[in-house]
């Protein structure tokens, strides 16, 4: 178990804690590891039976047989069974890839909103500062009597309500901290800040490049490992209904007659009434279930994939007009306002319009920042794939030597070529999105 630092906390440490600690990516690991060895079953051939029977208790009429049976599986019935235990592994394989993508998402996302959160902290401070300048300032204009003491009482209203503005955003942070930490199992956060450029933006890849990238989605690939497991299930089915041999092998020995026989003997069951036709047909609609929801899946995710590049466009849009030309003119209407205000050209109205339209600004540029980092961290958990970051850790894709089931390339007109498993090992979870993370 990883130690939560006191220091500041770094995304790569958040990630770090969570994937290394989940009791949830522990449970998918130890199912894996059993459908490994069910495979091991799975191989196994059916063992031989040795008979004995003794007719007769007097010595001089005994008649003693011994016999040895092997059953023989008819109808690829081995076969379809280890194929249905490969693909059990493989879902189960996909379900640990799914689950870590989401827990990845979820730190992510928890990690920027302590970002967010501490930026509004101190947004709030300086905002406390900035109202108790100019309740000083009112102060001194009303003992200067240049103005009306109504105007001091407004200042003080004014810095009342900041204050609670200030107590708000520390709750927000505390809250925001523990979400964080209670992904690693932790209720009582011990790290006392994150680390981390919050305005550092993840850039707007192209939805056909994203969409690209989703048949290799650990989700899709679970839709389309459950459509070939399924069609294994069929396969025991049908081989179900080829009835399987058994030859036997013996000698007979007649203590009267004096005489050694050899047995030879084949049986095979007669499926007059018993062919297995409910079972092989219920595995078919039950693979053709399987294809429908595979199919839902793909619809799913794709219109997830498409809210979520939309928010990131219409997140992107906002902070580039906030940066461009909200903020820089809020901020100086603000000083140019404070200014006049103590010169006596300006009332203490305008300054306090002015003051509120500055702090709005600046917290709507931190929702606008906080959407596009939990909407860059839904692409992930959708894709299944780490947006590079520089200090990120990849997420770890468990390759067993095979591309995407077949019905996934088919359905999307993919290639091998986009399986995570045939990229370079360095490269396998970055995939076009290779440079997510830079400077606006």
């Amino acid at each position: 178990r990883a130690a939560e630092p006191v220091a500041p906390l770094t995304l790569k440490a958040a990630l770090e804690l969570a994937l290394g600690d989940s009791p949830e990516l522990s449970v998918a690991g130890r199912e894996l590891e059993a459908l490994e060895a069910a495979i091991i079953q799975a191989q196994a051939r059916p063992n031989p039976e040795i008979a004995a029977a003794i007719e007769d208790t007097r010595r001089a009429t005994r008649v003693t047989t011994l016999q040895l049976s092997q059953p023989i599986e008819l109808g690829g019935k081995r076969a379809a069974r280890i194929g249905a235990a490969e693909r059990n592994r493989d879902a189960a394989s996909a379900e640990l890839d799914a689950k870590r993508a989401e827990i990845r998402a979820a730190v992510v996302a928890a990690f920027f909103d302590v970002l967010v959160a501490q930026e509004r902290l101190r947004l709030a401070r300086a905002s406390v500062e900035l109202a108790q300048r100019a309740t000083a300032a009112a102060s001194r204009r009303v003992t200067a009597g240049k103005v009306s003491p109504v105007e001091e009482t407004r200042a003080r209203v004014a810095e009342a309500g900041v204050r609670v503005e200030l107590t708000l955003a520390g709750s927000e942070l505390a809250t925001a901290r523990k979400r964080l930490a209670g992904t690693w199992g932790n209720p009582a956060p011990r790290f006392e800040r994150a680390d981390g450029d919050l305005e550092t933006l993840p850039p707007l890849p192209a939805l056909a490049d994203l969409n690209g990238r989703l048949a290799v989605s650990p989700h899709l690939l679970r839709a389309g490992i459950e459509v070939e497991r399924r069609q294994a299930l069929a396969e025991i089915e049908r081989g179900q209904s080829v009835p399987d041999m058994t030859v036997s092998l013996g000698a007979r020995r007649n203590e009267e007659l004096g005489l050694n026989q050899a047995i030879l003997g084949i049986s095979i069951p007669v499926p007059a009434f018993n062919r297995n036709q409910g079972n092989v047909l219920e595995a078919l609609r039950r693979t053709d279930k399987a294809r429908d929801e595979l199919s839902a899946a793909g619809i799913r995710l794709s219109n997830e994939l498409a809210q979520a590049h939309e928010r990131l466009n219409t997140a992107h849009q906002e902070i580039g007009v906030l940066r461009r030309d909200i903020l820089p003119g809020a901020q100086s209407a603000y000083d140019a306002a404070t200014k006049g205000f103590e010169l006596g050209k300006f009332s203490f109205l305008e300054v306090l319009d002015a003051q509120r339209t500055s702090f709005q600004a600046k917290s709507q540029y931190l929702r606008a920042l906080a959407e596009a980092h939990r909407s860059a961290a839904e692409i992930e958990r959708i894709l299944g794939a780490a947006l590079p970051r520089s200090t990120i850790a990849p997420v770890t894709t468990n390759c067993h030597g095979k591309s995407p089931p077949q019905i996934i390339k088919q359905r999307f007109a993919m290639t091998a070529s986009l399986s995570p498993c045939s990229l370079p090992e360095g490269e396998r979870d970055a995939g076009s999105l290779r440079e997510f993370y830079v400077k606006p």
